[in-house]
């Protein structure tokens, strides 16, 4: 029995965090990260060994130790990065593929993970933090900040296809909506339209063309709420100031 679990004994089940969780918001590792090291044996509350990734633990009591050091909880960072085109938003890619982390290599930063996603084949603005609970309120659906967005596509779009884009259909069993669509600039056989999404799913945006036989030829995420991507170049980043986090949230 670790120590947590002999204070339990009789009791409700103690207040706090999963063990994997207070790792990930001590801002080591991510969750899935954490679970791992745990297998291994390799970290300790109270100076026993545990191995349950579920257990409760008290961030201000327990003292958490992962490979003989103290685990404390980082300073909070808040990032924001202009992803290049053909980087995965992920880690660790089970394809070898090029990752968002490559843009932030060299830093001395602590553990930080990316503010919801974008897809390999899109670009622009992409956050990212060692703050769960913020980064949990950015990206809720129901009341986190829209999210907006640049598309380029192989047509031009009239009137009624962008009254589509707004008034929504369900795929999959999920229903698809733009807040708005607008048309921005036109060429000859291409056009620029902006998209505002304040639920974003899976390649929504995609999805919401290629319903319409449309193809995207680029999308850039251009603002998150308030916070926009501005002149930043690409694959560089900074950090949010305290005004832009204030906005944020």
């Amino acid at each position: 029995m670790t120590p947590r679990q002999t204070r339990q004994s009789g009791r409700q089940a103690t207040p706090g965090v999963s063990l994997n969780r207070a790792l990930s918001k001590l801002g080591l590792c991510s969750r899935t990260q954490a679970e791992v090291l745990i297998a291994e044996g390799r970290v300790r509350v109270g100076g026993q060994v545990v191995r349950n990734a579920t257990l409760r633990v008290d961030l201000d009591r327990d003292r958490i130790v992962v490979d003989d050091r103290p685990v404390v909880a980082e300073r909070k960072v808040y990032l924001i990065l202009n992803k290049p085109r053909g980087l995965v938003t992920t880690r660790d890619d089970p394809q070898q593929r090029d990752t968002v982390y490559v843009c932030l290599e060299g830093l001395d930063l602590p553990f930080v993970s990316p503010v919801g996603r974008l897809d390999k084949a899109s670009e622009g603005l992409l956050l990212f933090s060692n703050d769960p609970e913020w980064a949990a309120r950015i990206d809720d659906p129901s009341t986190g900040p829209d999210k907006t967005y640049h598309v380029q596509v192989d047509r031009i779009p009239d009137a009624a296809q962008l009254a589509a884009l707004k008034a929504g259909f369900v795929d999959d069993g999920e229903f698809l909506r733009a807040k708005s669509a607008t048309l921005l600039r036109s060429g000859e056989r291409n056009a620029w339209i902006e998209i505002v999404l304040d639920a974003g799913r899976n390649r929504q945006i995609r999805r919401m063309l290629e319903a319409q036989d449309t193809n995207v030829l680029r999308l850039i995420r251009v603002s998150i709420g308030p916070l926009a991507l501005g002149e930043l170049a690409k694959g560089a980043w900074r950090p949010l100031t305290e005004e832009e986090l204030r906005r944020l949230t």
